[in-house]
């Protein structure tokens, strides 16, 4: 794939500074901002997230990673083809999705390069992997600090447009869908990058950030929630769609973040099928049901209320 990261996120909320303790709390870096805005980094993905100003809450750029210009060239064609308007100069190109609103930047980028993280043993019935010890997830005392930046999942007032706009045009690859509602995409090797669903309005659902294991997702939404019980959203579960571990936390503007960890990965694009799913298997194979909260966002009707002006 051409295509290799998720490289940067800007979102604007209406106080950097209050949201910015909030994503420092969560395990992110700060780092070097311009006047007016806050970077971030993960451990592994470098300067991830970046706030700036806005009236309401939303998804301003969504950065991502390509290998070189003929990458960028073949993303200019196809966005002509789709009729979308696109600016190009030599090392990125940029584009607007109607549906959600964000801008959506390709650029080249070098590819992400992970340590591995070595699987702690697991005792199971008949196998004593970790005789005589203490599991090593419950003897961590260090702060949970996410890995990476692994997706981000975005409202969209005409999902089968997002979903031609960033597969037909941008190049990412469908990997399952929900008929009528979401499409997941990825632009990497994990199982999804950008996931766009139906929504009333263009906004942004959540952001998602990669941790070692289950402990720490654990760990981390613990320790946010110890001083802050209202900062719980949903969770701890496991996604059917993607496999992966979840907890949800919504950040002072209203955005939620989610610490992950076992996300399905798709190395070879030609051993995945693609799976249409259906109702609420889509959405959680096990853990306490999603609140409606989770499914609709309290302020959503606010959003439509006041817009998107401003930034």
């Amino acid at each position: 794939m051409a295509l290799h990261r998720l490289n940067q996120i800007t979102i604007g909320v209406p106080d950097v500074d209050t949201t910015g303790k909030y994503y420092t709390e969560f395990g992110l870096t700060p780092a070097e901002s311009d006047i007016g805005t806050a970077t971030f980094a993960t451990a592994d993905g470098g300067d991830q997230l970046r706030l700036a100003h806005s009236a309401t809450r939303r998804l301003l750029e969504l950065r991502i990673g390509a290998d070189d210009p003929d990458d960028l060239d073949r993303i200019a064609a196809a966005l002509t083809r789709l009729e979308i308007a696109a600016t190009r100069t030599g090392s990125e190109i940029r584009a607007v999705d109607a549906g959600t609103g964000t801008t959506v930047v390709v650029e080249l980028a070098e590819r992400l390069v992970q340590t591995p993280t070595p699987t702690p043993p697991y005792n199971a019935p008949g196998v004593a992997a970790r005789p005589g010890t203490r599991a090593p997830g419950v003897e961590r005392t260090a702060a949970v600090r996410p890995r990476k930046l692994g997706h981000v999942v975005l409202g969209s007032t005409d999902q089968e447009r997002s979903q031609r706009f960033f597969a037909e045009g941008i190049g990412l690859l469908v990997s399952d869908t929900v008929p009528g509602l979401a499409s997941f995409m990825r632009c990497s090797t994990d199982h999804h990058n950008v996931l766009v669903q139906q929504a009333p309005l263009g906004f942004l659902h959540h952001t998602a950030w990669e941790v070692d294991d289950v402990d720490e997702v654990g760990r981390g939404a613990s320790a946010m929630l110890a001083e802050h019980p209202e900062r719980h959203v949903w969770g701890l579960g496991r996604h059917h769609i993607g496999s992966n571990f979840f907890w949800y936390l919504r950040d002072p503007a209203g955005n939620f973040s989610e610490y992950y960890s076992d996300l399905d990965c798709i190395v070879e694009d030609a051993l995945w099928k693609p799976e249409v799913v259906e109702g609420a298997k889509g959405l959680y194979n096990w853990g306490p049901p999603p609140p409606p909260s989770f499914l609709a966002p309290e302020d959503l009707a606010d959003l439509m209320i006041n817009g998107h002006s401003g930034r």
